[in-house]
């Protein structure tokens, strides 16, 4: 195919989706490979990651890179270590033949999908945890520090939380749960002290598989764990916080509606997270106004590459 075509990558903490769309944003091809958090896999991590997803997107749309007239690439902790942050802008220029492109944080997906590159904000919560929003041209983020000292809220800090809790539940100093019983039995732990070798020992867990705990804690919530319940109150308390920074560093006005949307595997936990998320929002302003995501990040990674190039975005359909 020799039309011109967009390319979006939204990369993760756990994994990395790719998709190309034509000029009326019509859906020709996607793939999905592992994580490309340059801090675990390393620069020729990514660049491997990043190498085989578009081969393979673009063998399946029958396309060449030359036919690429834009591509945008998000990816986890960009922006974050002046050192590397120019290393990470010049990888996909010997993959993809070309110089048109455009390197962000991911955090940049999910806002242009989930408001197909229009005002508002959006919080991410996925393996981390990151707010993004532009207004009237200007952008800002928040959160995002890392999960040493910060992504709260996210599925990460969940599950630790989690195991905060499970530690709590085996000594005495919380009763004990659902919670206990589901994180034991997953994790295979023989004692319960065997945590701490899933956690610190020579076969510790990564940072994406202990994100992959939370839905174990969500499970709990659902069975009544009134520890695990507690864990979702307090993340959706924190990614509302980090919405009420965006509001003042976007300069909203007094009264002035702030849309607000989401993306990111935490918010799978549906109503558990979402509720208390939406309930704190209201409770810090309410101009606070939440949408549902338009679109996936992915996508969006694909319309802002459309605008970056300056074409107009159209709604994405299905391939015929």
């Amino acid at each position: 195919m020799a039309a011109t075509c967009y390319l979006g990558v939204d990369g993760g903490g756990t994994k990395t989706r790719f998709v190309l769309v034509d000029g009326n944003a019509r859906l020709l091809a996607e793939s999905q490979r592992a994580t490309t958090y340059h801090p675990q896999v390393g620069l020729e991590g990514v660049r491997a990651t990043l190498a085989d997803g578009i081969d393979e997107l673009l063998a399946t749309a029958g396309a060449h890179r030359d036919a690429i007239g834009h591509a945008f690439f998000g990816l986890p902790a960009h922006g974050e270590d002046s050192r590397v942050t120019p290393l990470l802008d010049a990888l996909p220029r010997a993959i993809l033949g070309h110089d048109r492109y455009h390197c962000d944080n991911d955090m940049v997906c999910g806002w242009a999908g989930s408001f197909a590159c229009g005002d508002g904000v959006n919080i991410v919560a996925g393996t981390g945890s990151i707010g993004y929003g532009q207004r009237q041209g200007v952008a800002a983020r928040a959160g995002g520090w890392g999960e040493a000292f910060s992504d709260e809220g996210s599925a990460y800090w969940i599950a630790v939380q989690g195991m905060n809790a499970f530690s709590r539940m085996s000594d005495g100093r919380l009763p004990k749960g659902p919670l206990h019983a589901l994180l034991r039995g997953h994790l295979h732990l023989r004692n319960d002290l065997d945590l701490c070798a899933r956690v610190y020992g020579d076969a510790a867990l990564p940072r994406g598989d202990i994100a992959q705990l939370s839905p174990l804690v969500a499970d709990a919530a659902r069975q009544g764990d009134e520890a695990a319940m507690d864990i979702f109150r307090r993340a959706g308390d924190e990614l509302a916080r980090i919405a009420a920074a965006l509001r003042i560093a976007l300069a909203f006005e007094d009264g002035e509606r702030v849309p607000v949307s989401w993306s990111g595997g935490a918010f799978s936990a549906g109503e558990l997270l979402l509720a208390p998320f939406t309930g704190a929002l209201q409770a810090l302003d309410p101009a606070f106004e939440p949408h549902q995501p338009l679109h996936s990040p992915h996508l969006g990674a694909a319309l802002y590459a459309m605008r970056l190039a300056h074409a107009r975005p159209a709604s994405p359909t299905s391939a015929a």
